[in-house]
This record gives C-alpha cells, structure tokens and sequence, in this order.
C-alpha cells in the first residue's frame, strides 16, 4: 500500500470514528444524565461524580410503566408479525407470478410511500370511529397491517432467489403458499430481519396516531404515556426524570437492533441496489 492510499484510509478511519463520536454522545449523555442527581445535570460533563436510581424510581412511581410495556409490546408485535405476512405475500406474488395490472399496482405501492401521513390521518381516524375501534388495540394495529416499504423490500429480495428453486418446489406440487413459507421465507432470513426491525421501530416509537384514538391510560402505549408524561406536568420540570423515560423508552430498540444488526446490515447489502 502506497503512501497515499495509506493517508485516504487513515482520513476516512478519523472522519468515521468522529462521525460515530458526535453521533453517540448525545445519547451516551441522556444516559448519564438519568443516573445522576437532579441538582447536578446542570454541571454534568462527562464521567458523573455520582449515580443515582432516584430519576427512574421516580418515574415507575407516577406512570404505570409496566402496562404501557404490555400495550407497546402487543401491538408493535402483532404490527410486525402482520407486515412480515401481509408484505411478504404481496412482495411473492410482484414478484413471481402473473396478474393483469402488476405493474400498475407496484407503482400504487411505490406512491403511497410518498404521501405524508398527515392526509390520511383525518379519513383514517373516521373509519376508527364507524368501527368503533376508538380505545381498542385494533386501532392501533389495523391501519399499519400492510407496510410498502416492506412490500418493497421483499419484492427486491426474491428477485435474487433463483426462479429455478420456486420451478422445483412447484414441480413437487408445492402450492403457492407453502412455496412462500416453506422455500422462500427459510432463505429469506436477512429480509425477514430487516423489515421486522424497521417495522418494530416504527410502530414502536409512534406517538402521534394512540395520542389521537387512545384515550384510557391501561390502553397507552409506552411513547404515548412518556409523552403525555413529559408534556402533561407529571414530571414536574425535572429534567433527569423526562430523560429517565426517555432511556426506558429507547432501550428495547436498542437491545433488538444490537442482536440482530448482522442480518439488517447483510441485507441493505444484498437487496437494496437490485434493479
């Protein structure tokens, strides 16, 4: 390796590992600041002289943190569990079978994407109310069954399953759903991964839809309850209890991404420059 090729790696090395430094010391400070004293936040730097549990009892004590655990669990689990199905099957059939208006309804898809959520929220909440879904999990789970960027995601992936393997499981009289979550899904597995955990995020950490149809706090999910917590006067201006819930709040997605972001990394890789 030249001297010059040597300089660039280095650069690119420092600049990354800067770019990783800025990016983690926001949160690496949330952190920090919970665990110590309310009178000491302001005066935190780095290293804190003390730690201290206070923040977080503090918060178990004037919020039902555990039941809005449950809420946030059951519904971004059965959200992802729907949209692994739902997207996988609409993800098979754009791309290995034949219908009249394939093309058409792959664009619809890809345009959906593009509208903010803010139009269909009005419309959306309306259809809450002729259910009568309003403070049940079903308004917080139906309208995010069916997800395009999965739709996506999958279509691009089985693109690169030779059509050779889905040919063989057909001539062995496998029908199209057991070709789906018999054949493709086992080597699928970076895919399945990758949309679960995107998914699970999203669901997870959205605010804006339970604040609207959820009213009964045993129904609150876990951002919803921190939010209301937040804002509402509960914490009482005390910023290490706000980032207490804030830390609570971030570390399931934390702990999914850390298992599992060998797989979400392999696929971005492998799926995301398909034509």
């Amino acid at each position: 390796m030249n001297k010059k090729k040597r300089t660039s790696r280095i650069f690119i090395y420092v600049s990354l590992v800067l770019g990783a430094l800025l990016f983690i010391y926001p949160f690496f400070w949330m952190l920090m600041a919970s665990l110590i004293p309310e009178n000491q936040i302001g005066n935190f730097t780095f290293i804190p002289d003390s730690v201290s549990l206070n923040s977080y009892s503090q918060v178990v004590d004037k919020i039902p943190m555990g039941r809005s655990l449950i809420n946030s669990l059951i519904v971004s689990l059965s959200i992802t569990a729907a949209v692994l199905v739902f997207g996988s099957m609409v993800g098979y059939a754009l791309t290995h079978l034949e219908f009249r208006g394939k093309n058409i309804f792959f664009y619809v898809i890809i345009f959906t994407m593009t509208l903010p959520f803010q139009i269909t929220l009005i419309p959306q909440y309306v259809l809450m109310v002729k259910f009568a879904w309003v403070d049940t999990y079903l308004a917080l789970i139906v309208p995010y069954v069916i997800n395009g960027l999965s739709i996506l995601m999958f279509h691009q992936y089985f693109k690169s399953i030779p059509k050779d393997l889905i040919d063989a499981a057909r001539i062995d009289g496998c029908n199209e759903f057991r070709i789906l979550f018999g054949v493709l899904w086992p080597n699928s597995i970076p895919a399945i991964i990758t949309v679960a955990i995107l998914t699970f995020m999203s669901s997870w950490n959205e605010v804006l839809w339970p604040i609207i149809v959820i009213r009964k706090e045993e129904l609150m999910t876990m951002p919803q309850l921190v939010t209301l917590f937040a804002v509402g006067g509960r914490a009482e201006s005390q910023l290490g209890v706000k980032l207490a819930a804030a830390t609570m709040l971030a570390l399931p997605i934390v702990i999914a991404y850390a298992f599992f972001q060998k797989y979400f990394i392999q696929s971005m890789a492998s799926s995301g420059l398909k034509e």
